[in-house]
């Protein structure tokens, strides 16, 4: 008889332990799909709520003093959080989107704002550099400007100077080879602002085709902050 019932018991164990087994392993299941809808949501809501693309207008302002101007720059044009202080500064690297596209489309254009002395202009470097650099032959495909590619041996290998040949103060902007075939040429070009700060800006070459309204447009985010 004592044999029988702990035959009996561990027949009743025996189904216990697979069912507790079985729940544990449904339970399992709904903690992993719950995770993965977790991460899914978490995923769409960064996307959703992700870096807004800076606007004329926008507010909630910092004050930066640079170069001796004090500057008053929407927390949204900044492209380095660590940047948003109010203090003296050394520069400003901010983001801004000009109408220089097809049909007005809006292209980004990084500013980098700093004290003047610290950077020549485009303009200058055009007779006392890059004139002296220039390598046979000529770029095309910017209507009313110059393409003169520069001289590989002098370390500008794939880069391309584009200037206006017509006027004293000429558009200039010096462009390199994109770092993958199926990216578009990166653009410098350094202008002197009357406020005794020096922008340097960087775009893609496609905004070159707009180069005509470029300051214009420039124009409406620095008077903005009070950098002209």
């Amino acid at each position: 008889m004592a044999a029988s019932g702990s035959q009996a018991g561990q027949a009743t164990e025996a189904p216990d332990r697979g069912a507790l087994a079985y729940n544990l392993a449904g339970i399992t299941i709904i903690v992993l799909l719950l995770a993965v809808g977790l991460a899914y949501g978490i995923d769409r809501l960064g996307r959703s709520t992700g870096p807004n693309v800076p606007a004329l207008g926008d507010g909630d302002p910092i004050v930066q003093t640079i170069g001796g101007r004090e500057l008053t720059i929407p927390t949204s044009w900044f492209r380095y959080g660590e940047q948003l202080k109010d203090d003296f500064a050394s520069q400003a690297d901010l983001r801004v989107m000009l109408a220089l596209g097809d049909n007005g489309a809006l292209l980004p254009v990084d500013v980098t704002l700093q004290s003047r002395n610290r950077a020549r202009s485009s303009a200058a470097l055009l007779d006392a550099v890059y004139l002296h650099q220039f390598d046979d032959g000529m770029r095309e495909g910017v209507p009313g400007l110059v393409g003169k590619p520069l001289k590989a041996a002098e370390g500008y290998s794939g880069e391309t100077v584009w200037y206006d040949p017509l006027s004293p103060a000429p558009f200039v902007a010096k462009c390199a080879s994109g770092v993958t075939p199926d990216l578009p040429d990166r653009c410098l070009r350094t202008i002197h602002l009357r406020t005794g700060i020096a922008a340097v800006l960087s775009f893609d070459a496609t905004a070159l085709a707009g180069w005509r309204k470029f300051d214009e447009e420039l124009a409406l985010w620095l008077g903005q902050i009070g950098a002209l």
